[in-house]
C-alpha cells in the first residue's frame, strides 16, 4: 500500500482513544516502516543521481538496505515492542508499535517482486502475493481502485475525529491526489477495462 493509505486507514483502525496525542502515534507508526525507503530514495535519486532503473533493480536490494527495511516491517519486532510499552504503561509507544504492525499486514498481502521480510528477525520468508498495489500485471489497477475506495471511507470515518485542520486538509489532499493520479494513469484501463 502507499504510505499515506497506512496513515489513513490505521487512524480509521484505532479511532476514538481518550489520548491527547493518540492520532500523531498512530500517523507516526503508520509512516515509520517506509521512512528508510524514503531516505534511500533521496541519497540514491538526488545526492548519487543513480538512474530509477538501478535505484530500483539494484541498490534497493543491497544487504544493508534490506536489513532496515526488515526490521521496520517486523510484525514479530512490533508486536514485542507494543507489548513492552504496554507493560510499562507508554501508551503513545504502544500506539506507534501497534500502528506498525498494522502496516505490515497491510502491506503484506500486496506486495509481490518487492515483498518484505515481515518476519525477520525470526524468519526470511518473503510472502511473494499474487497481487500488486502498483503492477498492473499483478491487478495493480484493480487493488489500487480497492485502495483508494479504503481510504475514502477511513476518511470519512476518521475526519470527524481530526482536530487539526493542518491534518484535514492533509487526508483530503490525499483523496483528491490518489483520484486524480488512478484516473490519469489508468485512462486506458478504465476506457477499455483491460
Amino acid at each position: 500500500m502507499n504510505t499515506p493509505s497506512h496513515a489513513i486507514i490505521n487512524l480509521a483502525i484505532v479511532t476514538n482513544l481518550p489520548l491527547t496525542q493518540a492520532n500523531l502515534a498512530v500517523v507516526v507508526g503508520a509512516i515509520l516502516p517506509d521512512l528508510p525507503i524514503f531516505i534511500f530514495y533521496f541519497w540514491a535519486k538526488f545526492v548519487l543521481k543513480q538512474p530509477e532503473a538501478k535505484i530500483w533493480t539494484e541498490s534497493y536490494w543491497q544487504p544493508q538496505m534490506q536489513t532496515w527495511v526488515a526490521l521496520l516491517h517486523s510484525i514479530p519486532l512490533a508486536s514485542f515492542a507494543a507489548i513492552i510499552s504496554h507493560y510499562f504503561g507508554w501508551p503513545i509507544l504502544e500506539l506507534i508499535f501497534i500502528s506498525m504492525v498494522l502496516h505490515s499486514l497491510g502491506d503484506l498481502p500486496v506486495h509481490h517482486d518487492d515483498a518484505h521480510r515481515h518476519f525477520f528477525p525470526l524468519h526470511d520468508y518473503r510472502f511473494i502475493s499474487p497481487i500488486s498495489y502498483w503492477d498492473p500485471k499483478r491487478y495493480g489497477q484493480v487493488v489500487a481502485l480497492i485502495e483508494i475506495i479504503l481510504v475514502g471511507l477511513a476518511t470519512v470515518n476518521v475526519f470527524p475525529s481530526v482536530e487539526s485542520g493542518f491534518g484535514k486538509g492533509l487526508m483530503l489532499a490525499v483523496n483528491g491526489f490518489y483520484v486524480a493520479a488512478y484516473l490519469y494513469f489508468n485512462r486506458r484501463f478504465l476506457a477499455t477495462g483491460s
